[in-house]
């Protein structure tokens, strides 16, 4: 055979697992959009219990098909202060369960599934070019992503049979029979999975071996395959080490214990294999007699799982342990025209839960405009002009936090979303608007402030009442708005309607009580223009922040 031949070979392997790693993608994709609101809402769900932590982390693994995408939004929720360092330690170690799941699907292959598992392709592919139903669309790609990892793999184990006795089969058993120093084959496993980033891709390629015969170490290789099992739970780390770079110290924390856990559990594993060298001819061989591909699968099972049962009592000592090596730097108090909010690019790798993020961060923002609103407000009864200065600064904030939202936004549009999350992001583009015109407005009452003081005026006692308890209820509105936003609890939908109706009201009573007061005389006419503008002002405020309560109805 020349040199030809060896090439094809390559090329086979190197086309089957790209056809493998796309279908993972599209697998993982389809799942994720299918699972949208749920996989959100199980990572919003996360308690105090290790072992809820533990069973959220392996869920949503499953789903997503990777434990790496789950690592790297858990650091991206610590990141954001949205979960805790204890929270995402386990749902890191429940990660590392649900990623064994690929090893069982990819140990399918050899069975006589695997020719319906190709029609899958065929059968994805008509359901998303010919149904109109989103999720019969996301379905039919899930099931031509299934389909796309069997292509791979059987090209991958086509490339790899060769015929036993062949001079091919004795050179590249001769090689492999060579493979068998435990270290070296850790160091493998360790840096083949940092370069592709992808433990499962790493584990696909050992259990396809298996299959067609080729075992590291050959056929007497004992332990030798599962050296580099555990070290591709190792080399896994690397990319949410990556992801952490320039984020907050618990981020970095997060990825440290991802690698600590990981690092700690293979050496328990390659002490106990080394000790133990009879292990799998003893144990596993017996449970899988003529099927060394599902052989593997259950060691990468029980692996990640005895991990996860020896170390989930001490995910105290893990976090001191990493709250020691990463020192938390010493902050200085942020400048009041830098943006708040925290919009982490690790969560883009799952558009759902990252707009799940924004849509929370929007709640941040809407508080800061009314909290804008409120120091204006103060600052006219209280006739103190120095605070626009104060307000100017805010918006400059506010209008920062509004252009890095609306680039967050145009990022998860770039994604493939379901059409509940394209209703949502459209409503976000108009809610973020009104919170812009809030800070407008508060801007608007420092100049009728300015006019109040600089001009003189003097507004009665009454007016200064009744003014105080229109704005009440606008603040009363924001906090029942602000609830129904973030909620999303349509019920609450009437009660701002009649606040909102109750303010408009207020408005017409103090344009009534205004023109009395100077009938009798009792309000001086140069008043009337700061007047008409603020309380007009006022109850525009209160459209914006009602509009923001209705956004959720475009959710429907």
């Amino acid at each position: 055979m020349g040199a030809m031949y060896y090439v094809e070979i390559v090329m086979k392997i190197l086309g089957g697992m790209g056809a493998f790693l796309l279908g993972m993608k599209s697998l993982s994709d389809s799942m994720t959009k299918l699972a949208h609101g749920k996989l959100r809402n199980m990572l919003n769900k996360t308690s105090k219990s290790r072992f809820a932590g533990v069973g959220i982390g392996a869920a949503v693994t499953m789903i997503a098909q990777s434990s790496a995408l789950t690592t790297v939004m858990v650091v991206g929720l610590v990141n954001a202060g949205i979960m805790t360092l204890f929270q995402g330690t386990a749902i890191i170690m429940g990660a590392n369960i649900g990623t064994t799941i690929t090893a069982w699907l990819v140990s399918l292959n050899t069975l006589s599934v695997t020719t319906f598992a190709l029609a899958l392709t065929a059968v994805g592919v008509f359901m998303t070019m010919f149904s109109k139903q989103e999720k019969v669309q996301f379905v039919g790609s899930a099931l031509a992503g299934l389909g796309l990892i069997f292509v791979g793999l059987t090209f991958m184990s086509d490339a790899m049979s060769f015929k036993v006795g062949t001079p091919e089969y004795d050179a590249i058993t001769k090689v492999l029979s060579t493979v068998t120093n435990p270290v070296l084959l850790l160091l493998i496993g360790i840096l083949v999975t940092a370069l592709v980033q992808s433990s499962s891709a790493v584990t696909a390629i050992i259990i396809t071996m298996a299959g067609t015969g080729l075992l590291i170490g050959g056929s007497e290789g004992g332990n030798a395959v599962y050296y580099i099992i555990i070290g591709s739970n190792i080399g896994t780390c690397v990319t949410a080490l990556l992801s952490s770079i320039g984020a907050n110290a618990n981020a970095r924390r997060a990825a440290l214990i991802h690698f600590m856990f990981n690092f700690f559990g293979a050496a328990i594993f390659m002490i106990f294999l080394l000790c133990w060298r009879g292990f799998a001819d003893t144990v596993l061989i017996p449970l899988f007699p003529s099927h060394p591909e599902f052989q593997i699968a259950t060691f990468h099972t029980l692996f990640n799982l005895v991990s996860a049962l020896l170390f989930l009592p001490f995910i105290n000592i893990f976090v001191k342990i990493s709250n020691f090596l990463v020192r938390e730097k010493v902050q200085e108090v942020p400048k009041e025209s830098e943006s708040y909010i925290d919009l982490d690019e690790r969560l883009l790798r799952s558009p759902s839960v990252a707009l799940g993020h924004l849509y929370q961060e929007t709640g941040k923002t809407f508080t800061y405009a009314m909290e804008t609103m409120n120091c204006a407000f103060d600052a006219f009864i209280a006739k103190d002009v120095s605070v626009k200065e104060q307000v100017i600064k805010r918006n400059e904030s506010l209008g920062k936090m509004n252009r890095e939202m609306i680039e967050y936004l145009v990022k998860i549009s770039a994604s493939a979303l379901a059409l509940e999350d394209e209703k949502t992001v459209s409503a976000l583009h108009y809610v973020l608007n009104d919170i812009v015109r809030i800070g407008e407005l508060a801007d608007n009452v420092t100049k009728y402030t300015g006019h109040y003081v600089n001009d003189g005026l003097v507004f009665s006692a009454e007016f200064i009442d009744m003014i105080g308890g229109m704005y009440e209820k606008l603040k009363n509105l924001y906090v029942l708005s602000l609830a129904t936003f973030l909620y999303k609890d349509y019920s609450k939908l009437k009660e701002v309607d009649a606040l909102e109706e109750e303010i408009d009201r207020d408005r017409r009573r103090l344009g009534s009580a205004h023109i009395e007061r100077l009938n009798e005389g009792k309000c001086q006419p140069q008043n009337s223009n700061v007047f008409i503008n603020l309380v007009g002002n006022l109850e525009r405020a209160a459209d914006h922040v009602t509009y923001i309560a209705h956004s959720i109805e475009q959710n429907m």
